[in-house]
């Protein structure tokens, strides 16, 4: 996550002390996907949904497997995830360089979550995915 492109430069200071360690994810529904290579696997991206408050809390791609609908791919497993859970609707505070991502894959611009500083001191889009029943 700290290596990601995304969050270099100024964005670095969202993620510096952010860490996905086991207490994490046994408090989060934590989903990854790993590639099938001869080293076992790498990381290719991972997300957590909170169900209480439904919130998709991250969704991230390695750099080299951008671009290859593997991020396509853990939304709509994410969206199977929460209306197995019985949510209807999953709430995403973006990334602002993520936020054509969000759109892309279907999620609904509801607003903007203020900056939060000193590791967010910028404003962030809303979005919401609303999971159908099906």
């Amino acid at each position: 996550m700290r290596g990601s492109g995304a969050y270099a430069g100024k964005y670095a200071a969202a993620v510096a002390g952010y860490r996905v360690g086991p207490d994490y994810i046994e408090a989060h529904r934590t989903f990854v996907a790993v590639s099938a290579d001869e080293q076992g696997g790498r990381i290719l991206g991972f997300y957590s949904l909170v169900l209480a408050p439904p919130e998709l809390d991250l969704l991230f791609v390695a750099d080299e497997a951008q671009g290859r609908g593997l991020g396509r791919l853990l939304v709509a497993h994410m969206e199977s995830e929460a209306r197995a859970a019985g949510l209807d609707r999953v709430e995403v505070v973006s990334h602002v360089p993520s936020q054509d991502f969000y759109h892309r894959v279907g999620a609904v611009r509801t607003g903007t979550a203020p900056a939060n500083p000193p590791a967010v001191p910028w404003d962030r889009p809303t979005f919401e995915f609303r999971i159908s029943a099906g």
